[in-house]
């Protein structure tokens, strides 16, 4: 058994203003997926600017922010939104949704692709290999917080989480930070460095993504409040991850099937 870092969840405070470590991870991994973005400006059609790259990652984040609260009010948290609708601006209490932050960056992108006149796979496929930076960060966030941990375990690596009981369990978050975030990051950069159709980098990272996430909540608890939906394993992570599944498989046919047409 290893023991859990406990980190303030708190990084700064100064008086009654607290910034904590979860909102920093966002704010490192956008900054990050910016920084790479600016460094691909010649992947994009000709004629894009890196002021244009700047508004592209800037709406991209307010789509995942939007997308990411709406996601979790509406798929986790739906029954105290009909209590108390205020709940939805009560970021400071966490919750985000990954699958609700994935609709609202693909709504964002559409909206600016439309305003561009550019294609809307195009984008996609731009965005897609930035990411799982912001994965990354982000579930290390969650282990931070020492929440969204993982089921009981007697793997050398497991940890008692403050909160959790005394039983160790599987550091579920390191798992998503290590497949969503690294390893998918190496696979799609590694991907885009060769000649592929278009649609094909978006296909993969949701094949990718969604193969990932899928297994990992195998080891990971659900939300307490919603529990297993059947069989006593099927979590609504997974349910939500399936469509990436599929739509991720049907892209990646429809890509090459175009290449050869």
């Amino acid at each position: 058994m290893l023991p859990y870092p406990a980190i303030d969840p708190v990084a700064v405070s100064l008086g009654p203003l607290k910034i904590h470590w979860y909102g920093l991870m966002y704010i490192i991994g956008i900054g990050a997926a910016w920084w790479l973005a600016r460094k691909r400006t010649a992947m994009l059609e000709p004629g894009w600017r890196k002021e244009q790259i700047d508004d592209l990652i800037f709406y991209s984040a307010l789509g995942l922010i939007v997308g990411g609260r709406l996601g979790y009010t509406l798929f986790y948290n739906f029954s105290s939104f009909l209590q108390e609708p205020t709940t939805l601006f009560k970021v400071w209490e966490g919750g985000m949704s990954f699958h609700g932050g994935l609709l609202g960056v693909l709504t964002a992108l559409w909206l600016y692709g439309r305003a561009r006149k550019t294609n809307f796979f195009s984008l996609t496929d731009f965005i897609a290999p930035l990411v799982p930076i912001g994965l990354f960060f982000g579930r290390i966030g969650n282990f931070i917080n020492g929440e969204l941990w993982g089921k009981v375990s007697e793997v050398p690596w497991a940890m008692v989480f403050p909160g959790a009981g005394l039983e160790p369990r599987h550091p579920s978050q390191l798992y998503e930070a290590l497949l969503e975030g690294a390893i998918l990051f190496a696979l799609l950069n590694a991907f885009v460095r060769r000649r592929r159709p278009k649609m094909a980098t978006s296909g993969l990272f949701l094949l990718l993504y969604g193969i990932f996430r899928f297994c990992v909540e195998f080891v990971r608890l659900p939300d307490a409040h919603i529990g297993y939906l059947a069989f006593g394993w099927l979590t609504l992570g997974q349910v939500l991850t399936l469509p990436m599944i599929f739509f991720g498989g049907v892209l990646l046919i429809l890509a090459y099937r175009q290449k050869t047409a």
